[in-house]
């Protein structure tokens, strides 16, 4: 569980083939080459010789899930975590269909990831052999690119563009399908070298095109967003908006690029969004957004900033050349990649006194107010999620790594926590329920020595309960907190505002998630007040294995700021 992120080692060519090999060896090998320490799994006999070939590679650990959503969503949290792509092994047709859920969320968080699928023999493709799926009809939409092996001699050639592809501009998944008597074809072919990502570098004139953009600003604004950000790239953004004394709101569940605390922070572009947040970004004059495709969550469905043309001067910087102009017309397009964006942002020369001085002040004080517990409601019953988020706001290291799905539950953590270091977010912008649970593994398996927490719902963890089993096999101490209301919360939410009174289909029955936990061998408590949740938190986190913690809330506190009526 200790060993880090490897680091590929780069030669100035590649090494002479070592004589023949097997598909399956070939790849294994591949994937050391380009530096895989780990792959997640649920095994296929599609992929034996894959299998087989990882016995003799004692130093890549398989993690074998209970489900293939769950190995594809601990690979896509590996991919956001370490910014090299996440490796999944699934078998054909319903081991494939069961992990598209991780391409997507990979897809759309724009996470490095490579999920390889086992196939049928190329001599029984077209006749609906067995689980015979069209990985090209069912995965071309949603992945950067997706192949068939069909002779092993390509295998490295294969390894290494998915590598260059998954990671290079805006990351990515790819999906590579493995002919069965392909991965047994014996080859004698060399290994490549390991691959190095390519991301695009600001032109020379955009620097002081974006300088002269904020020099007429009075009301500027920037939004972040994007995925993998390197700390060296965080600090230079940070420089940025220091040097400027800009104002700075996040994305959708991409709080943790600015430290939170940090006077120029002022939100989180997000469901339950503050009002007051909304209103600066529809009083600014100048939008700049940074590595984000300000998306339907952070426009508020395009009402927020709507497109093609905004009134905003908006400067738009991407790593994808695709996606500027593609739904917004910035005024300022660059195409750049975030950390060679944010280093051009740390070289502009800061402004001495800017005349949105008070703009960014007044945001930031809406932002602090907004992030304080609201008054309990008279007739709240169960435990406060307010008061929970911020005590772990208040006790947690900097470095915690926070977890979750979707759900209704997730507004409490987004709006009363203060995401610290990057990489501490592991939260999937796709919506994607059942996410967190399996993110956490693959986060604490990764970083062993820091605290990582799970938040779910009773609905979201039902998703994948069984890798309870999981955590145990593997001495995973994560600590998991479900949020159970009884009910698929934002379902209702959204049914009580268009059909009020008329509920249908979001009522849940939930099993007993404590004797759940405590049948896998994991720490577990039931926590049924506000109060007794500090205690129960410290003995989870005491407890040395995987530990649950049940919390009943108020089904009627739907949110921070709604309640449902009486009688509901």
């Amino acid at each position: 569980m200790n060993a880090p992120v490897p680091t590929p080692q780069l030669t100035d060519q590649a090494k002479a083939s070592p004589g023949p090999r097997s598909g399956g060896r070939l790849l294994v090998d591949a994937l050391r080459v380009h530096g895989a320490d780990r792959v997640f799994c649920v095994p296929g006999e599609s992929f034996l010789d894959v299998l087989d070939a990882l016995y003799d590679h004692p130093e890549m650990r398989v993690i074998v899930t209970k489900h293939e959503g769950a190995a594809a969503n601990m690979a896509e949290a590996e991919g956001k975590l370490t910014g090299r792509p996440g490796i999944c092994f699934v078998t054909r047709g319903p081991g494939a269909t069961h992990a598209s859920i991780g391409v997507h969320i990979a897809a759309q968080d724009s996470t490095p990831m490579i999920l390889f699928i086992g196939q049928i023999a190329r001599g029984h493709r077209g006749r609906e052999a067995f689980q015979e799926v069209d990985y090209q009809a069912m995965f071309g939409g949603m992945a950067k690119w997706v192949t068939e092996i069909d002779d092993a001699g390509r295998i490295p050639e294969i390894i290494a563009r998915a590598y260059q592809t998954a990671t290079s501009g805006r990351p990515g998944p790819v999906v590579i399908s493995l002919p069965e008597d392909v991965l047994g074809e014996m080859a004698d072919v060399a290994d490549t070298l390991a691959y190095r990502p390519v991301a695009a570098s600001p032109a020379h004139a955009d620097a002081a095109a974006l300088s002269a953009e904020l020099a007429r600003a009075q009301r500027p604004l920037v939004i972040v967003g994007g995925s993998n950000w390197t700390e060296q790239a965080r600090r230079d953004f940070a420089a940025f908006v220091t040097a400027w004394n800009l104002p700075v709101a996040a994305s959708f569940r991409r709080q943790d690029v600015l430290d939170n605390r940090h006077p120029g922070y002022i939100g989180h572009l997000s469901l339950g969004m503050n009002p007051k947040l909304a209103d600066r970004v529809r009083q600014a004059d100048l939008i700049i957004a940074v590595g984000t495709r300000l998306s339907d969550i952070a426009t508020s469905g395009y009402t927020l900033l709507e497109p093609p043309r905004i009134p905003q001067r908006l400067v738009h910087i991407h790593a994808d050349a695709g996606e500027l102009g593609k739904v917004y017309q910035p005024d300022l397009a660059i195409h750049a990649g975030v950390a060679q964006a944010a280093a051009m942002l740390k070289s502009l020369p800061g402004a001495a006194s800017p005349v949105w001085n008070e703009w960014t002040t007044t945001a930031r004080g809406e932002h602090e107010a907004f992030s304080q517990p609201p008054a309990r409601h008279p007739e709240h019953r169960g435990v406060d999620m307010a008061e929970v988020v911020s005590h772990l706001n208040r006790i947690l290291p900097d470095d915690a790594i926070l977890a979750n799905g979707a759900g209704n539950y997730t507004v409490w953590v987004h709006r009363f926590y203060q995401y610290r270091q990057g990489r501490t977010e592991l939260a999937p912008t796709c919506g994607a329920m059942g996410y967190g649970f399996p993110a956490s593994l693959a986060a604490k398996m990764r970083h062993p020595d820091r605290t990582v927490i799970c938040f779910a719902g009773d609905g979201c963890f039902l998703m994948y309960p069984q890798e309870l089993a999981t955590a145990m096999q593997y001495d995973i101490p994560v600590i998991v907190i479900v949020v159970n209301n009884g009910m698929y919360g934002t379902i209702r939410m959204h049914q009580e505002k268009h059909f009020p009174g008329r509920v249908s289909g979001t009522q849940l029955q939930t099993p007993d998630f404590v004797k759940m936990a405590e049948a896998c061998g994991a720490f577990a408590e039931l926590v049924e007040t506000t109060d007794a949740f500090p205690a129960a938190f410290e003995r989870a986190r005491q407890a040395g294995r995987a530990a649950l913690l049940e919390l009943r809330v108020d089904p009627r506190q739907i949110t921070p700021a709604m309640r449902l009526a009486d009688g509901s």
